[in-house]
């Protein structure tokens, strides 16, 4: 048995014995070119793939600027549902309850009496003004909760947020000739033509001095913030970059893959550095909203502050939770495709499930047609792929739920080529002649 010291330090093409020293100098040299520039070349690869990774949560914020707050029906869409919202309609029914009632007192309901009685009248009202004034509130709260409550209202949300359709881009731009607009540090919706329609609704129910209130300008506070100012110039920022700079991460996680020696690793790498980027945006905006709503002053109501900032952050978590899925699809697809040893054995009983599907079934072979998917396999393979691919690119605003089942139809279409494979197997006329 040969030891360690007897094997050769280095053997020749086709084993044919150890190098001479010719053959030596020559493998070092070429050893000293190659390995820098592998060396490089994956330094590159980890940084662009590491940038690409940094971007990622920024193009998911500038898509969501882009084409939510640019995009009237899209943000009509996302602000419509706050309209049936329970905690939103409470804080609107209480906001236009108080700002009506600042404008109605028993000074006006009494301006009906004759002067001559009405200073015997408010004496022997006395002590029940404060329970009238408190009677009268509550007949106003029901009405506004009524009409807060109904269809009506819903139309008057939507059509107010289309109006003001620049919703954040008016509000964060400064443009002051929309129903939304910044003040200070709070970007507000003014609940004027609410207030309008209420005061018809108390009228038809009776309430004859509610016709006298003028006009009554309220708001209704969507955000609050001491950083809106700065916000202001991020958002400027990120609008400008729309839709770019998702391209220019794709383009630079590509590039990361392309220079890797091993670009099936460099692809899962970059999958999963990228789905990891976006994840930590996810866990940023549930840790936002938790201080946000904790800065909030004392007299906010609370729960519709978080229901106003779940609908307007809705698109943006869902874009967060479709990076992650794409990018672990991409990941797991990559690994499975490679040589490693889990891999081989994934696949090894995914082929083997397959034929024991065809055996149950009795099928030994399809003729012509399993010969044909043989012979173009790979081709229909890559053609489910680009399949998948094309399909992803073309759907408006692909959620986690959509390229989940995306790549499950994927899956079963590569199980379909595996089943009409026949890998070789002799048709029955050669079976039976043997």
């Amino acid at each position: 048995m040969a030891t360690p010291a007897d094997v050769p330090p280095d053997d020749g093409p086709e084993g044919r014995g150890p190098l001479d020293d010719d053959e030596r100098a020559e493998l070092a040299a070429l050893r000293k070119r190659v390995t820098p520039r592998h060396r490089w070349r994956s330094f590159l690869s980890a940084v662009l793939i590491i940038v690409a990774a940094v971007l990622a949560p920024l193009s998911a914020v500038a898509v969501w600027v882009a084409d939510e707050m640019a995009n009237t029906d899209r943000y009509v869409a996302t602000v419509a549902p706050l309209a049936k919202q329970p905690d939103v309609q409470a804080a609107v029914t209480d906001r236009v309850t108080d700002a009506i009632m600042t404008k109605v007192d028993l000074h006006a309901l009494l301006s009906n009496v004759t002067p001559s009685d009405r200073p015997r009248l408010e004496a022997a009202l006395g002590t029940l003004r404060g329970p009238i004034t408190s009677g009268i509130k509550d007949f106003v709260h029901q009405t506004v909760a009524t009409f807060v409550a109904s269809d009506t209202f819903a139309r008057l949300w939507t059509q107010l947020n289309r109006q003001a359709h620049a919703a954040f881009t008016g509000a964060l731009t400064g443009n002051s000739n929309t129903a939304l607009q910044v003040r200070g540090d709070e970007v507000v919706l003014n609940l004027a033509p609410v207030v309008d329609q209420v005061k018809q609704q108390l009228v038809q129910r009776g309430l004859g001095v509610a016709a006298h209130i003028p006009a009554v300008n309220t708001d209704f506070v969507l955000v609050k913030s001491d950083d809106v100012k700065k916000v202001k110039t991020g958002f400027r920022i990120l609008e400008l970059a729309g839709n770019w700079l998702p391209l220019i991460t794709v383009v630079l996680a590509a590039a990361g893959v392309l220079l890797a020696a091993r670009r099936r690793r460099a692809l899962v790498t970059a999958a999963l550095a990228v789905a990891a980027g976006v994840a930590v945006l996810g866990i940023g905006l549930s840790v936002f909203r938790v201080i946000y709503l904790n800065h909030l002053p004392a007299n906010t109501n609370e729960p519709a502050a978080g229901a106003v900032y779940d609908q307007l952050i809705r698109f943006l978590r869902l874009t967060v939770r479709m990076v992650i899925v794409l990018g672990v699809v991409v990941a797991v697809g990559a690994w499975l495709s490679g040589p490693g040893r889990w891999a081989r054995r994934v696949r090894d009983v995914w082929e083997s499930g397959i034929a024991a599907v065809r055996q149950g079934l009795g099928i030994t072979s399809l003729g012509p047609v399993g010969r044909w998917v043989h012979r173009y396999r790979y081709a229909l393979q890559w053609a489910v792929v680009a399949v998948a691919v094309i399909v992803l690119l073309v759907w408006s605003y692909p959620t986690g739920l959509v390229i989940f089942w995306i790549a499950l139809v994927a899956v079963v279409g590569m199980a379909i080529i595996e089943f009409l494979d026949d890998r070789g197997r002799p048709p029955p006329e050669e079976v039976t002649a043997a």
